[in-house]
């Protein structure tokens, strides 16, 4: 069966829109109607005529998706695509957290599942959280769940105090600083690209430290030719499209994360052929996790 024109007729057929992670495997990316960071994707699931979503990525994506677009479906391909890192915050460490430290500002980043959304103030991304901070008053913060970009924060707002909840993103903290150096020494012109999700070692020998759109910007605006990217080799695909006359290397060889690449051709057809795999939300969690991801919007745009 030729996977990729059955899924095209059927996107036809019934109404839907196919949105992939920029590290999906490249055939996902292919047949998708956008490619773009997680929170992006799920803007884009709010937005779009279409009313029915297939999210190719991880369960907190789609999960994100749902909470944006309650009157939407959303299905996510492969129902156990998880998280590790977002799967490392659980709801009572949170609150057990929260009572302890009655005068902060809970924050968590985007990749968080709805439950933890749903008992923190505000979310952010990796590309909106420093300008959210300058507009968050409050000098108390608990941030979960990713304790390297919230480190990396913490060094950005030195009068702020920071509470890290002790998770990562175990792709990113695999990075090691002499993987880094080795490939630097072998491209000592290359610009070395990495994601906050790495260590403070490994970001403290970036040239730039962004998230994956601003790290896939960064490298095509550049008039550089040689990239060391740190971050999810998925990335490559749009890299290498967008900049076919330039270099790409990754630290170790690789940089794999096993749940994003779970998503084949034959399960995202199977899921809109059935309609399976249907992400579903309990409406006032929806509602709670809502309200964090609006006042990541309100912080964002408010100079």
């Amino acid at each position: 069966m030729n996977y990729k024109e059955e899924i095209l007729k059927l996107k036809k057929e019934k109404n839907a829109i196919i949105l992939a992670h920029y590290y999906q495997l490249p055939e996902i990316q292919e047949i998708a109607d956008e490619v773009g960071d997680s929170y992006y994707l799920s803007v884009v699931a709010s937005q779009c005529k279409e009313n029915l979503i297939v999210f190719c990525g991880v369960r907190f994506m789609a999960e994100s998706a749902k909470i944006l677009s309650p009157d939407k479906t959303v299905l996510l391909p492969v129902l156990d695509a998880g998280c590790p890192m977002a799967e490392m915050a659980d709801v009572e460490g949170l609150q057990k957290l929260k009572d302890k430290n009655p005068d902060a500002l809970v924050v968590c980043y985007i990749n968080s599942t709805a439950e933890v959304k749903g008992l923190c103030d505000v979310s952010v991304t990796s590309s909106s959280a420093e300008k959210i901070f300058k507009n968050i008053e409050t000098k108390k913060i608990i941030f979960l769940p990713d304790k390297n970009l919230g480190a990396y924060l913490a060094a950005k707002f030195p009068e702020k105090e920071f509470i890290l909840w002790n998770g990562f993103c175990v792709t990113h903290a695999r990075v090691t600083p002499e993987e880094v150096l080795e490939l630097k020494e072998k491209h000592p012109d290359a610009e070395v690209l990495v994601h906050p999700e790495c260590d403070p070692s490994v970001c403290a020998l970036a040239d730039y430290v962004g998230s994956t759109s601003g790290i896939l910007k960064h490298a095509t605006d550049s008039k550089g030719k040689d990239f060391i990217i740190v971050t999810e080799e998925g990335i490559l695909h749009e890299m290498k499209k967008q900049n076919p006359d330039k270099n790409f290397f990754v630290p170790g060889g690789s940089m794999v994360c096993p749940n994003m690449k779970k998503t084949t051709l034959k399960d995202v057809y199977e899921s809109l052929l059935y309609c399976k795999n249907k992400i579903e939300l309990e409406e006032g969690l929806r509602l709670r996790a809502h309200k964090s991801l609006m006042n990541m919007h309100r912080l964002s745009e408010k100079r």
